[in-house]
């Protein structure tokens, strides 16, 4: 398949103007300025972007392609995510997990649907494991699985400072990071720890004790839901100011009032005020996983669901309010993720990476997205749809 984007204005992340852009099979063939290439004796797809902003397409990596939750029982528990989901909120690479449940809900099963979603266009990757220690594998060791299997790129989501989590000692923490940096070596892949954190007020206690007291890497692991209360946001900020990476969790609602959790907007006002690198910050959705509300008990008060859609909406309102450049929101949601995941050939427009792209109008609306190479939705009307939709 051979496409050519004519006109739009690109941001790679880096502004480049309005370019033409050559798509051969799932890569970027050229990027030239308009009306310069010309292309005769096989068919082509012409696609009119004028008008149209052209971004990398989002990496949300944090989602739980195959539903996550069940803290209130077998009825609770989230249903999977559909390709339809994934294109219309300008996603194209998904890095999942399990989540709470590694018992009802299986390795074997998230590999499956990971495969899925590929067939279907877009590109995944999983996490093993999930809040449990031991963790739970494919092959029986974390190490082989980061090694041997191509979609295993690290272990996640492990829980810490949390009621839900196996209560991990610092000893299994660092075994666990050791796992995950010595299977990424051997396994040409980032190999990244990546934890869940929860309201607990040991917060991120493990991971500077991990920095100070082993030879692991500040950048083998990195903590989620770092926006979910004041206290933890700060003691990350903390943490990226020494190097490390953090991920932040988008909510529909892009800015929250004052209290509990923290909106992107506002944790990234935060860091910029404190001159945290924002470099090393990426924001997830946490899609299909479950959002349990506890009370001071630790009873089950309340359930609802997170989505895609709030990716696109928290892009939305960093560039509208002015939060951010379009550069640096751009890198927010999709360069940091690809660099820090080693996921080569993502997160820029440019020759010979993948064919992944979003477009989005004047108003900021998702009107068009491509991934490797393949239409996915255009003027708005989404092309894809999955199997048994």
């Amino acid at each position: 398949m051979v496409i050519l984007v004519r006109g739009g204005e690109i941001f790679s992340p880096d502004p480049l103007g309005e370019k033409d852009i050559l798509i051969l099979d799932s890569k970027i063939g050229a990027i030239c300025e308009p009306g310069q290439i010309r292309i005769a004796g096989f068919p082509i797809d012409e696609l009119d972007a004028s008008g149209k902003r052209i971004f990398p397409g989002f990496i949300d990596s944090h989602a739980h392609i195959l539903g996550g939750g069940g803290e209130g029982g077998a009825s609770t528990r989230a249903p999977e995510i559909t390709v339809e989901d994934i294109i219309t909120n300008g996603v194209t690479t998904v890095i999942s997990c399990l989540g709470t449940d590694g018992t009802t809900r299986h390795m074997e099963s998230l590999l499956a649907k990971a495969n899925g979603l590929e067939t279907e266009g877009i590109t995944t990757y999983i996490f093993s494991g999930s809040y449990q220690i031991p963790v739970v594998t494919l092959t029986g060791s974390l190490r082989s699985d980061i090694i041997l299997i191509d979609k295993v790129i690290g272990a996640g989501e492990i829980a810490v400072s949390d009621h839900r989590s196996s209560q991990p000692t610092f000893e299994e923490f660092c075994r666990l990071a050791s796992e995950c940096r010595v299977g990424g070596m051997l396994g040409g892949k980032a190999g990244i720890f990546h934890c869940h954190l929860g309201d607990g007020s040991r917060r991120l206690e493990m991971f500077f004790r991990l920095i100070e007291e082993t030879e692991i890497p500040i950048t083998q692991l990195i903590p989620t839901h770092c926006n979910r209360n004041l206290e933890l946001l700060e003691e990350s900020i903390q943490f990226i100011q020494r190097g490390g990476y953090i991920d932040l969790t988008a909510g529909l609602d892009p800015d929250l009032p004052e209290g509990g959790h923290i909106s992107v907007a506002a944790a990234i006002r935060s860091c910029k005020e404190k001159n945290a690198p924002l470099t090393n910050i990426t924001v997830s959705s946490d899609a299909n996983g479950s959002l349990p509300v506890f009370d001071k008990e630790g009873n089950l008060a309340g359930l609802t669901i997170a989505t895609q859609k709030s990716l696109l909406a928290n892009f939305k309102y960093l560039i509208q309010e002015r939060v951010l450049s379009v550069p640096e929101t751009t890198r927010l949601f999709s360069t940091n993720a690809a660099a820090f995941y080693k996921l080569e050939h993502k997160g820029e427009i440019k020759v010979g990476n993948d064919a992944d792209l979003v477009f989005l109008d004047e108003k900021w609306d998702l009107s068009g997205s491509i991934a490797k190479g393949q239409k996915m939705m255009w003027g708005g009307e989404l092309l894809v749809k999955g199997t048994f939709s």
